[in-house]
């Protein structure tokens, strides 16, 4: 387990009295989140993150589990000079987002979880994807990611933005991919939702197979202060292929 914290890779833009931090998924950066940055940084300053050995942030010698990458937003918060802050969390970014909800309810607002889970799936099936990630490289697995991350409807309508997205996957180091899903093999945090007490809404896509909307309404029912929604047609990053949708949920649950 690794102890020393990462300064992560930071995209910023924008001001006002709100800090939003947009937190990714794993195999992505900063570019999954323009929409948001575009539409929350008018009215606030909007800090997205990438996990360590995503983007440009560092790899780290050890695998690390999702406390410790906890731990990098707020070491990376820090030399920000930024103390509270709400936080947009999806997928992997929603496991991170969690932790700090419940950890650091002096430092965390309100959050938005998109498109994750309290525990995904079996231990098995990340410790054999990190193998594959490590064996046959990233690029082995972009096609399959990219199928779950966008509705049919969306592919079929949208080339050249499946493959400008099986691209920004590519560009992923293998390590730093393998031990992100090794994190998620060991995440589970579906005894400690209620422990989150800060306003949370719940966003998922309704052709989503990864974190279905029953996944994301249990997370809104087992927090303190959840509300769900639900939105259609998209897959597992609704940022992109909903945006205008979501930049108006996350307006509405950040800055209203």
């Amino acid at each position: 387990m690794t102890t020393t914290p990462f300064i992560l890779d930071a995209r910023e833009f924008g001001s006002g009295e709100s800090t939003i931090v947009l937190l990714g998924s794993l195999g992505s950066n900063h570019d999954m989140w323009l929409p948001q940055m575009d539409a929350l940084s008018r009215d606030a300053r909007v800090i997205s993150l990438e996990h360590r050995g995503h983007g440009n942030s560092p790899i780290a010698p050890d695998v690390p589990t999702v406390t410790d990458l906890a731990a990098d937003v707020l070491a990376t918060l820090d030399r920000l000079n930024v103390a509270e802050f709400s936080v947009a969390g999806l997928s992997l970014g929603g496991a991170v987002a969690q932790y700090l909800a419940a950890n650091f309810p002096e430092r965390v607002r309100s959050v938005v979880l998109l498109c994750t889970s309290p525990k995904f799936g079996e231990s098995s099936g990340w410790v054999e994807r990190a193998q594959t990630a490590r064996s046959q490289g990233v690029p082995s697995l972009a096609d399959a990611i990219v199928d779950r991350w966008f509705s049919a409807e969306f592919l079929a309508d949208h080339p050249a933005s499946r493959d400008y997205f099986v691209r920004m996957i590519c560009t992923t180091s293998d390590e730093g991919y393998a031990q992100c899903c090794e994190a998620l093999a060991s995440w589970d945090f579906s005894s400690d939702l209620s422990r989150i007490e800060q306003p949370v809404l719940t966003i998922a896509g309704d052709e989503d197979p990864a974190t279905t909307p029953e996944t994301l309404q249990l997370i809104a029912d087992g927090v303190s202060n959840g509300q769900a929604e639900v939105l259609s047609p998209a897959g597992h990053l609704p940022t992109i292929e909903q945006a205008a949708e979501v930049n108006r949920l996350l307006r509405e649950h950040f800055l209203n």
